[in-house]
């Protein structure tokens, strides 16, 4: 497998996922399951899952496929794999506030190296390139061929003015009080991996999370954050956050913009 051949292949299963959900969401109502983690899962979510699954195994069989909604692949490990969150910010999918994405990233040697973040409810895809940069495509979203594309890069930031992104259904005393180390501009409050595509367009400079998140949460929007020349540490040592661990789920971590004076935990 080869960067070419990727990414034309996740971009398309994102779309073509998005367009799954959208359908589900739109309707008047939607079937709602609660997993042994006690975490919400809908048919939106299974829908987009098998689809996904089914387009990467047809395309990439040689490959490890790491995705959320199936328990069996959790227990498999590689140097490189991919992996699904068919949808991210399920709770914001179930409230309809938008804010959910899919999110497909591939991960070499324990780091993210390409993905694909999609938002359907707001029109906005982002995803890194064959040569590693990131953009953000805005038009009609062709699922056959790429439409115009912006390079997207962090911002320079202020650290007198800082600009910082949280989660909006999991921003909870923890998260504020760390937050108060800086000197803060405005916060803005986003659901799902999109907070991590919020700093690399440089619309914000730091996004701390202070919870439990899993590889297939934060995969992709790493690797769109990176390819825009962003960082993502972990909360206790500011060492990279990497991947490939047992199970799966990730420790505390920051994701910033070069420049930021980072405060210990």
């Amino acid at each position: 497998m080869t960067y070419d051949a990727l990414i034309p292949v996740i971009r398309r299963l994102a779309l073509e996922a998005g367009d799954t959900i959208m359908q589900i969401y739109e309707a008047d109502d939607f079937d709602v399951k609660v997993k042994s983690d006690a975490s919400p899962v809908t048919e939106a979510d299974e829908a987009a899952d098998a689809l996904i699954s089914a387009g990467l195994r047809a395309a990439f069989p040689e490959i490890l496929l790491v995705t959320e909604e199936q328990a069996a692949s959790h227990l498999e490990k590689g140097d490189t794999f991919l992996i699904v969150d068919p949808l991210d910010g399920t709770k914001e999918f179930i409230n309809r506030r938008g804010d959910f994405t899919v999110n497909i990233a591939l991960v070499e040697n324990g780091v993210p190296t390409r993905g694909v973040v999609y938002a359907p409810a707001k029109g906005r895809m982002f995803y890194t390139q064959a040569d590693g940069q990131s953009v953000e495509e805005s038009g009609a979203l062709d699922k056959a061929q790429a439409g115009d594309v912006t390079v997207i890069l962090v911002s320079e930031p202020d650290n007198s003015a800082l600009m910082v992104v949280a989660s909006k259904s999991h921003r909870d005393q923890a998260t504020e009080d760390y937050i108060n180390k800086y000197q803060v501009k405005d916060s803005k409050s986003a659901g799902s991996s999109l907070k991590f595509c919020l700093v690399a367009t440089g619309e914000a400079d730091l996004y701390p999370r202070v919870g439990r998140t899993m590889e297939w949460d934060t995969a992709a929007g790493h690797a769109v954050l990176a390819g825009a020349g962003g960082k993502v540490v972990r909360f206790d040592d500011h060492t990279p956050l990497t991947y490939g661990k047992d199970g799966y789920a990730n420790p505390f971590f920051i994701a910033y913009a070069p420049g930021v004076d980072l405060k210990e935990a």
